[in-house]
C-alpha cells in the first residue's frame, strides 16, 4: 500500500532515509502484521544505549557511590538481566549488531571507527569496514512497513555523513554523525547535527529534551526512539554541583570514587526519569517497551567493574557484560531478574515478534540474533547453544575471540595460539584458569569458536611482516575509510533536523 508517508517520502519531503525500502528488498522483507488501521494500539519503543557504563555502575546492581533512582525504578517494573552482553568490548560494532541482529565478525564492523593504529604489532589486522553498509537493513527500516516512526537521538559512530541515522532508515537523526564522543558536553558542542544550543546547556539534558519532543510529535502513531546517550563516554565532565555533592561521598578506598563520572550517571538517570515521566504524562508507558543498556564495560580506572575482571577493551567479563533492563508493561513481570544469556544481536529479532512483525531475512543478511520473548512472558528458556565474540585488533587486549557455552567461558588469544577457560558460574571474577585441568573442555570450545569464525566469514589477522617489539606502542588513531561504491546512498543529501521534524510532523497529521 502506498501511503502518504511513502508518498511524501518519494516526492522528495524527505531526504530521511528514500531507498529503505529498496535496502529491505535485496536483504529482505518485513511484513507488518495486521492492517494500518488502529496502528495507535501498537507497542511503541524506547531504547536508551548508554556509552561505555559499567556493569556495577548502577544502584539496582549494587552500586554504593552512584546515584540511579529513575533506572532503579525501571528495574523495578521490568526485568533486569545478569547476564547481557555487549557483541564487542568496544562501541562501534556493538551498535551495529543492534542495529542489524548481526555479529560484528559477520557485518566486518569489528573494532571502534577508526581503531587504534599499531604498525609495529606482531599480528596485521584485517581491512575491516569503518561503516554499517548502506546494504544491510537496520531496525529502524525493518519496522517501516509497519508504520512506525523513527528517530536516533545522540551518538551514532558507525560512519561518516553517507551512513548517518537518516540513510539508515531513521526519519529524525539528532546528534548522530561518525564521530564517537562529543568535543564537550556543554554549548557550544561542535557537533555538527545538533542545530543551535545555548551556550552552556548540558548534552545529555539536551538528548532528553529532543527526545520528548519526538514522542510528542509521535504520539498518534507507533514509534521507535533510540536514544544512545555519549555519556559516560570520555571526555568526563559533568554540573559542577552534582560534581562537588559526589565529591563530598566519595571514598578514597572505593574503586567507584571518580566525582565527575558520578555526575555523569545521574545526569543520564536523570534524562531516563524525563523520558519515562513523558510517557507517563502522554498516557504512553503501558504500551511503550522500554529497554536500557550499556555498549561495551566501564573503563578501568574511570569506574570499578568489580566483582568482574577488568574493563573496556578487554576481553574480560568486566570488557563485555552489561546491565540490561527491560520492561514491557502488561507482559514482564515487575521487578523480576533472569540469569539467561542474552546478547546485543538479540534485540533485532526481539523488538521485531514485540511490534508483530515478521521479518524475512534475504539469504545473504542471515540473522544471528534469537528473540528474547519467551524470556520476558516467563514462558521458557533459550535454547542457544553458544555465543561469541571475534575481536581482531589491539585495544586493551591483544587480538582474539570469545565462546561463551552454558557456563563455560574460553578466550583465545590469536598472537600465539593461549586459551583461557573459566567457569563463571563458579568463579565470576575469572581468576581461575582452567585450561590445563580441564583441556578436553578447551579443545571442544576452541573448536566451536573456530567453526563459528568459518562459518559467519569472520577475517583474521595475519603476521605482520613490519613487526619490531621494540617500537610496537599504540599510536594515533586510524583513519576512517570511505565507502568504496563511492556516492551509492540511501536517500542522498541529508536534511536538516528542521527539515526532517517537519517531515514528520506532516506524516502525523
Amino acid at each position: 500500500m502506498l501511503t502518504r508517508r511513502t508518498m511524501l517520502r518519494l516526492m522528495g519531503a524527505g531526504a530521511l532515509g528514500l531507498g529503505a525500502a529498496a535496502a529491505a528488498t535485496r536483504a529482505g522483507r518485513a511484513l507488518a502484521a495486521g492492517p494500518a488501521a488502529g496502528v495507535q494500539t501498537k507497542l511503541n519503543f524506547v531504547f536508551f544505549l548508554i556509552d561505555d557504563m559499567g556493569w556495577m555502575d548502577l544502584t539496582c546492581q549494587g552500586s554504593k557511590f552512584y546515584e540511579t533512582p529513575n533506572i532503579d525504578r525501571l528495574a523495578s517494573q521490568g526485568m533486569r538481566f545478569t547476564n547481557a552482553y555487549a557483541a564487542c568490548p568496544v562501541c562501534s560494532p556493538t551498535r551495529a549488531s543492534i542495529m542489524t541482529g548481526r555479529y560484528p565478525a559477520r557485518l566486518h564492523v569489528t573494532d571502534w571507527i577508526a581503531g587504534q593504529n599499531r604498525p609495529n604489532a606482531k599480528l596485521r589486522i584485517p581491512d575491516w569496514t569503518q561503516y554499517l553498509p548502506l546494504e544491510e537493513v537496520t531496525i529502524a527500516e525493518a519496522l517501516k512497513p509497519a508504520g512506525y516512526a523513527t528517530a536516533s537521538m545522540g551518538k551514532w559512530h558507525l560512519g561518516g555523513p553517507e551512513y548517518w541515522p537518516d540513510k539508515q532508515g531513521f526519519d529524525v537523526n539528532f546528534a548522530g554523525t561518525g564521530q564517537g564522543q562529543p568535543p564537550s558536553y556543554f554549548a557550544p558542542y561542535k557537533i555538527e547535527t545538533i542545530p543551535s544550543a545555548p551556550d552552556g546547556e548540558y548534552l545529555t539534558d539536551r538528548l532528553a529534551e529532543e527526545a520528548c519532543k519526538f514522542i510528542d510529535a509521535s504520539k498518534d502513531r507507533p514509534f521507535f526512539l533510540y536514544l544512545p546517550h555519549y555519556a559516560v563516554h570520555s571526555p568526563l565532565m559533568a554540573k559542577k554541583e552534582m560534581i562537588e555533592k559526589f565529591r563530598a561521598k566519595a571514598d578514597p578506598a572505593s574503586g567507584q570514587k571518580n566525582p565527575t563520572y558520578a555526575a555523569m550517571i545521574q545526569s543520564v538517570d536523570e534524562s531516563v526519569g524525563k523520558v519515562c515521566a513523558k510517557l507517563d504524562d502522554l498516557k504512553l508507558a503501558d504500551r511503550t517497551v522500554v529497554i536500557f543498556m550499556s555498549d561495551n564495560g566501564g573503563v578501568a580506572g574511570a569506574t570499578s567493574n568489580a566483582p568482574l575482571r577488568a574493563g573496556k577493551g578487554t576481553l574480560y567479563e568486566g570488557g563485555i557484560r552489561e546491565p540490561l533492563i527491560v520492561r514491557w508493561p502488561g507482559v514482564v513481570k515487575a521487578g523480576t531478574t533472569s540469569d539467561e544469556v542474552v546478547i546485543s544481536v538479540d534485540f533485532f529479532p526481539t523488538i521485531l515478534e514485540m511490534a508483530g512483525v515478521a521479518y524475512e531475512p534475504g539469504p545473504k543478511h542471515a540473522l544471528d540474533g534469537i528473540s528474547f520473548v519467551s524470556v520476558l512472558k516467563q514462558a521458557g528458556k533459550l535454547t542457544r547453544e553458544a555465543v561469541y565474540w571475534h575481536y581482531p585488533h589491539y585495544h586493551n587486549t591483544t587480538p582474539g575471540g570469545i565462546i561463551r557455552a552454558g557456563d563455560w567461558k574460553l578466550i583465545e588469544y590469536f598472537e600465539d595460539g593461549r586459551v583461557e577457560l573459566y567457569n563463571l558460574r563458579e568463579d565470576l571474577s575469572e581468576t581461575k584458569d582452567l585450561a590445563a585441568a580441564s583441556p578436553e573442555k578447551a579443545a571442544e570450545l576452541r573448536k566451536k569458536l573456530a567453526d563459528w569464525r568459518t562459518s559467519v566469514g569472520a577475517q583474521m589477522c595475519t603476521p605482520n611482516p613490519d613487526y619490531d617489539p621494540s617500537k610496537d606502542k599504540a599510536g594515533p588513531a586510524g583513519k576512517q575509510k570511505a565507502n568504496p561504491k563511492k556516492g551509492a546512498t540511501k536517500a542522498g543529501a541529508s536534511a536538516t533536523y528542521e527539515q526532517q521534524v517537519a517531515s514528520l510532523e506532516m506524516m502525523s497529521e
